[in-house]
């Protein structure tokens, strides 16, 4: 038989506030066993002891209320950990987040401690198998995956091969403006017209250009020491950034080994009056 301990008892032994446990009651998350009709005090059953627990080891890992509604009603028990699992990868992503936010802070904080090498060079032109078009800033890298693959499906149809890492040019008024236009490529040793993807003649340019390692979470850092670079040697730009993509998620699927090349089009201020 069920024994009933008053609203502070229940409090006590579950270490949920009585506060909480009436905003609870509220939320239809954890109801009394029995309401008091003349009084409305609430007392609470013993065997709603572990749904108690379970709601607060839940909201410790800021679980949604609604969510954790969900999972006591369902009896499913595959259900049940499918909800689980859903907000445990949740947590995950969020801690990776939060570490590659230290990671970057760090970076900020000591920038001596994470220097680049920054170097100058004249890229001659290139054939690439390209799609070109419009995209936001935060849509970039979903419109990057796809044209990335139409142009893998593309290499394959017409038998043609890389000849070199994947790229990618983006115009200044992606970031400025948060809309720009975007080609993505991969160099080839053959002419392809199939779909968006088309071959595209990248003509020869002066770049300055560094090499970010790891994750783009920080990329950003490097963006500003690269701008720090250019600006301190008064070196014009040219519109938009280039990347080459030497090591990625393609290549490996630990992110501390990627390499993304970032490059700007330069030009000296003395060589244009």
């Amino acid at each position: 038989m069920t024994a009933l301990l008053s609203i502070g008892d229940f409090a006590a032994v579950t270490h949920l506030s009585i506060r909480t446990l009436r905003r609870y009651h509220r939320d239809g998350l954890l109801e009394p066993a029995r309401v008091d009709p003349g009084n409305g005090y609430r007392w609470y059953g013993t065997d709603q002891i572990a749904d108690a627990q379970v709601i607060r080891r839940f909201r410790e890992l800021d679980m949604p209320v609604p969510e954790i509604a969900r999972i006591l009603r369902t009896a499913d028990l595959d259900a049940r950990s499918a909800l689980v699992a859903g907000h445990l990868a949740r947590l995950e992503d969020r801690l990776t987040t939060t570490r590659n936010a230290v990671a970057a802070l760090r970076r900020l904080l000591d920038p001596a401690g994470s220097p680049v090498e920054i170097v100058r060079r004249t890229d001659p032109a290139r054939r690439v198998a390209a799609v070109r078009g419009e995209t936001t800033h935060d849509s970039a890298p979903a419109w990057y995956a796809r044209a990335a693959a139409e142009i893998d499906a593309a290499l394959v149809a017409a038998g043609a091969r890389p000849a070199g890492p994947p790229g990618g040019e983006y115009a200044n008024a992606l970031f400025t403006g948060g809309s720009g236009v975007a080609t993505v490529y991969v160099p080839t040793d053959r002419e392809i017209d199939d779909g968006r993807v088309h071959t595209v003649v990248l003509p020869a340019r002066d770049l300055a250009v560094t090499v970010h390692h790891g994750p783009h979470d920080d990329i950003d850092v490097t963006y500003g020491l690269l701008g720090s670079h250019l600006a301190e040697h008064a070196l014009v730009l040219g519109d938009g950034v280039v990347e080459t993509y030497l090591a990625g998620p393609r290549d490996t699927a630990d992110p501390a080994a990627w390499r993304t090349e970032i490059g700007r089009i330069v030009f000296s201020t003395s060589a244009r009056g």
